[in-house]
């Protein structure tokens, strides 16, 4: 009996075929391996016209916290988008929650680029645009 044809594998960082898409920890390739990331990269446009549902956007509460004693710092979506980088911010939060926690989970935070508008950095790598609908 030919056993090997029964083996399973195991990629690691080094042999992913990344390629740039919408699916950042990569759940839906057939090489899927929990514990490297194997996923694509993710190019997120068009970010300043996420909308939040019923009344997030004034009474969604982001917490930060400076380091110092009495150093909490409030803030609401509304008050996040006048403010530099604001949009960026409560989109990396909401990825963050929906990743894994450690290490692996902040270096696929690396994979996520957010631009407010159209224009991004990321032409040379020929992006691909995919609808995120097919992934539910």
């Amino acid at each position: 009996m030919n056993t090997l044809s029964y083996k399973t594998v195991s990629i690691n960082k080094e042999s992913a075929k990344k390629k740039v898409a919408k699916i950042l920890r990569g759940k839906y390739k057939p090489t899927f391996t929990p514990n490297a990331d194997c996923g694509d990269n993710v190019i997120l446009i068009n970010a300043a016209k996420v909308v939040f549902t019923g009344k997030k956007e004034t009474d969604k509460v982001y917490t930060r916290y400076t380091g110092y004693p009495g150093g909490q710092r409030f803030n609401t979506p509304a008050q996040l988008r006048t403010k530099d980088n604001g949009i960026d911010k409560m989109l990396r939060h909401a990825v963050k929650g929906m990743l894994p926690k450690g290490p692996l989970g902040r270096s696929l935070m690396n994979n996520l680029y957010i631009y407010e508008g159209t224009e991004h950095k990321q032409e040379a790598q020929q992006p691909k645009a995919i609808d995120i609908n097919l992934y539910k």
